[in-house]
């Protein structure tokens, strides 16, 4: 279905449009996740579901449910078929807030209790088997695969959100009053060793990413703004505001080669930004109403969109997959929705 990626440019972006539909959710999808190396994308969702899809051929893989503590927040570990998902029943009774997950065999290998209260923002090292847990609770937690015990937590004012940066050397924290606040990972516990503001907008910061290169972080806010940070001094780069999306945020991610920023918007809309030129590349349609999830693929001239239906978006030079018999989308290009 895709290619890998090519140097982006403003042609190839301005072109891409929905190349695959699922459509067979209960509900509204709460977090999607790209594995960094192979061509996988995990959802959570609020039918309770885990979802694995093979992205290079458009394909659902394998589908587990996880009635009892639900699913939240989700990333894969460095394995292709674990992933680490976030709970959302039963937090006070169990405090098993967090779970690693088989998909392979649908097994639950470790439960990492701690958080009583929802989890908001995970992140798995890119080095090694350490992972970060941002919950409302108003503590980040700093775990370890291979073992139960809470590794670390830091204390923050507010809803924190949690991103390592590439290199896994540093991890940001966002919190209250618009302050992020850089650590060293391998020696977190002697505090941060740099804090940003946003200037001006002491909204809370609901997503923060890297870009690859680990020059750039993304900021998105819940009053519907965006930020590109210069990752090293906290300045400003750009900034791009959104329509509101009514109570609930949604996603911004780079593409893999840092100089474009993608983000789901209010009004069901999506937009393209020139990080460089500060300036609009492109506005789509999402045809699935306001996209919460979005994000980038680490290898692909891919993303993938997703509200109660999950898409993936390609160059519209590649060949669609489907085409659309049950109205279920109401895309430019003919599609069927995947089951």
């Amino acid at each position: 279905m895709t290619t890998s990626l090519s140097e982006l440019d403003d042609d190839i972006v301005r072109t891409m449009s929905i190349g695959a539909v699922f459509s067979d959710f209960v509900g509204k999808i709460y977090s999607i996740g790209f594995h960094r190396k192979d061509d996988l994308l995990v959802t959570a969702s609020e039918d309770d579901s885990v979802r694995l899809y093979d992205i290079a051929n458009a394909k659902l893989l394998k589908t587990t449910y996880h009635k009892k503590h639900g699913t939240d927040q989700i990333c894969f570990t460095h394995h292709p078929s674990s992933v680490i998902c976030s709970s959302r029943y039963n937090l006070e009774s169990t405090g098993e807030s967090l779970r690693y997950l088989s998909m392979y065999d649908n097994r639950c290998l470790r439960y990492f209790k701690g958080h009583k209260q929802r989890v908001v923002s995970l992140c798995m090292s890119p080095i090694n088997d350490s992972f970060m847990s941002g919950s409302v609770d108003h503590s980040v937690r700093l775990w370890d695969l291979r073992v139960n015990a809470c590794q670390g937590i830091l204390h923050v004012r507010g809803r924190p959100t949690v991103a390592y940066d590439q290199q896994g050397l540093v991890f940001a924290v966002a919190m209250e009053g618009g302050a992020i606040k850089l650590f060293d990972s391998r020696s977190y516990d002697k505090g941060p060793f740099d804090t940003f503001l946003v200037g001006g907008d002491k909204a809370e910061v609901c997503d923060i990413k890297f870009s690859n290169d680990g020059k750039s972080m993304l900021l998105s806010t819940t009053n519907n703004n965006i930020y590109v940070l210069d990752a090293y001094g906290g300045d400003k780069r750009c900034g791009f505001s959104l329509e509101p999306s009514h109570g609930t945020s949604t996603e911004a991610t780079f593409t893999p080669d840092g100089k474009y920023v993608v983000a789901g918007s209010g009004g069901g809309t999506m937009h393209a930004w020139s990080i460089d030129r500060k300036s609009e590349v492109a506005c789509w349609s999402s045809h699935i109403g306001v996209p919460w999830c979005l994000k980038w693929a680490p290898r692909r001239a891919m993303f993938a969109a997703a509200s109660t239906v999950l898409t993936f978006w390609i160059p519209n030079n590649e060949p669609k997959l489907m085409k659309d018999e049950d109205g279920g989308t109401d895309a430019e290009v003919p599609l069927q929705p995947q089951h």
